[in-house]
């Protein structure tokens, strides 16, 4: 989609005009952020979100990057200099408690940033590989997180590492060796926490490249919006820069906030107590559970519990996975031309069935593998995977979805049921009703 409304970049001061016409960076962040980038005017606070992910981001490698100067991967010191960090360095417990809790800050933004994608149709065409790039970071994110759990060597670290790695044992032929090779060894150890430092320390940077990329590929065809109708003229737009990073700033604020309160008075809510003692691998913990934004997909895991012409551990790698991997046929997976469940009555009843789907497998996901848990999360994972494979296509074909605005200026005007006018299979309005 082509803008030609918006504003070219014009630098007023002689230093910037040099810099510009040398090395045109004003101009790239003018066109990125700034008012030469019309977005929609009716975008809601949902919207909000994808810049606290990237704030997110920014705290974790800011905080990060001063922790590694202190930390020190090794199985006989981890634990010692994370306490040392705590108790010794300026400010340490501060910079901790804020990397550790900014983690689950990252993956609350970013889920209820998916789920918002998920509602509006943020997934179909032509953003397609917005959305992919999105579950791209997502992955990425998983993997971090989970080599950053392990760094601090504490009981929860040590056995985590354990089990999820021994995940892969259940692979056939390669499986030992890939276990293997993600250890440096038979058990989590010296090596293991050389690669996964090595690994957490790169990985938020090739996050924030994936982050541009999608950033890019957003500035393609433009941000969408509650409507779902796209932008057909320069009265449907405004300049990102006062309107939406005002917003964005104050909303960013509140949030922040919010985060404040719990790294000063709940720092540890979040946390598991058994990481605060030192890994033993001779004593296992009673209850073997990961960080929290983990626990859908670790129920999803222990759903399987008989072997059925594969293991039953193999069958649960498989579905764990999967649950991801089927987000990148989304766009393909729901057909229908309509993008916001606004205006889809069927899709949003069976979207907050989802949500509350999601909810139940996190919850089981922290329970103790045993009755009931283990059978309702067996239920909850069948309905996630039929949600995406049955119902969502066929909600698709047939449900009857209410009018459209024939604008983003007419919904924001008259209401977003104005002027409607009917939609092809391409979710274009016909030239005629505008």
């Amino acid at each position: 989609m082509s803008f030609s409304w918006a504003k070219a970049y014009e630098p007023k001061h002689p230093l910037m005009r040099w810099l510009d016409q040398r090395l045109p960076l004003p101009r790239l962040v003018y066109g990125a952020v700034g008012g030469g980038y019309p977005v929609p005017r009716n975008l809601n606070y949902w919207w909000n979100f994808g810049v606290l992910a990237g704030l997110a981001l920014t705290i974790q490698i800011v905080t990060g990057i001063v922790l590694a100067m202190h930390y020190v991967a090794s199985g006989d010191l981890a634990f010692q200099s994370v306490e040392h960090i705590m108790r010794d360095v300026n400010e340490g417990w501060l910079l901790r408690y804020v990397h550790a809790n900014g983690a689950s800050f990252f993956f609350i933004v970013t889920y209820i940033h998916i789920f918002r994608g998920i509602y509006f149709g943020s997934y179909k065409a032509p953003r397609e590989l917005v959305w992919m790039l999105g579950l791209v970071i997502l992955l990425l994110m998983m993997a971090t997180a989970f080599m950053g759990y392990v760094l601090p060597w504490g009981q929860m670290s040590f056995w985590g590492a354990k089990v999820i790695t021994g995940l892969f044992s259940a692979i056939p032929v390669v499986g030992t060796s890939v276990q293997q090779w993600l250890l440096g060894g038979y058990a989590p150890d010296q090596a293991t926490l050389n690669r996964f430092f090595s690994l957490h320390y790169l990985l938020p940077f090739v996050i924030a490249g994936v982050v541009i990329l999608h950033i890019w590929a957003l500035h393609i065809p433009g941000s969408s919006n509650p409507t779902g109708v796209e932008v057909q003229s320069e009265q449907d737009t405004v300049p990102f820069h006062p309107f939406y990073t005002a917003k964005d700033g104050w909303f960013a604020s509140l949030c922040i906030t919010l985060f404040a309160l719990v790294t000063f008075y709940a720092p540890n809510y979040l946390g598991h107590a058994d990481n605060y003692i030192p890994a033993n691998p001779l004593s296992t913990p009673a209850h073997i559970v990961p960080e929290w934004y983990f626990w859908p997909f670790y129920a999803i895991l222990r759903a399987f519990t008989s072997d059925f012409l594969l293991p039953a551990k193999l069958w649960g790698v498989i579905a764990m996975f999967s649950a991801i991997i089927l987000l990148f046929f989304l766009p393909w997976l729901d057909p229908s031309p309509v993008r916001s469940g606004n205006y889809r009555p069927t899709f949003k009843w069976f979207f907050w069935i989802l949500v509350v789907d999601v909810i139940v497998l996190g919850f089981c996901g922290g329970r103790p593998a045993e009755e009931p848990w283990v059978m309702i999360s067996q239920v909850a994972t069948m309905y996630y995977f039929a949600h995406f494979l049955i119902v969502l296509p066929i909600i698709s074909w047939t449900e009857k979805t209410l009018p459209l605005p024939s604008s983003i200026t007419a919904s924001v005007l008259h209401g977003e049921a104005a002027e409607a006018a009917p939609i092809d299979m391409s979710g274009q309005r016909p030239a005629t009703a505008h």
